[in-house]
């Protein structure tokens, strides 16, 4: 699939592929976006990651979850870390013993002792999660 693609499938060609009417919205629009030029992979590679994150969300359907991701996976940008994600949060819940799982407010906080390595710490408790193994406690200081 490429953009222009995308694009050319439009919004009734993803549903009747299977996909929800929103998520067709979603990818139109962000097939246009790389089109008509609104979101630039370079600048994004290019830039800090705040302003990088910015660039991502600035599209519809790219929420922070989306743009971490993207920063931690393909930008591969050492101190990023996904505190929506779900996954990550019950890894981490699991190597710090908590009773509850925590929420991105307190994934962020939490997330502090690994600055600025928190990409690297995500990788490893994505790794224990999806494993299936208990993860390695992870130090508390």
């Amino acid at each position: 699939m490429t953009p222009k693609s995308l694009r050319s499938l439009g919004e009734p060609g993803g549903r009747a592929a299977g996909l929800t009417r929103q998520k067709a919205r979603y990818l139109v629009a962000l097939a246009d976006a790389v089109l008509d030029y609104r979101l630039d992979f370079e600048a994004v590679a290019a830039a800090e990651d705040d302003v990088a994150r910015a660039l991502l969300t600035a599209v519809p359907g790219l929420g922070r979850w989306s743009a971490d991701v993207y920063l931690l996976l393909a930008l591969r940008r050492p101190d990023i870390w996904p505190a929506g994600d779900l996954a990550l949060a019950t890894a981490v819940q699991t190597s710090l013993g908590m009773a509850d799982r925590p929420g991105p407010v307190e994934m962020d906080r939490l997330a502090e002792r690994w600055r600025p390595y928190r990409a690297v710490a995500a990788r490893i408790l994505w790794h224990g999660y999806l494993s299936g193994d208990r993860p390695i406690r992870a130090a508390r200081g």
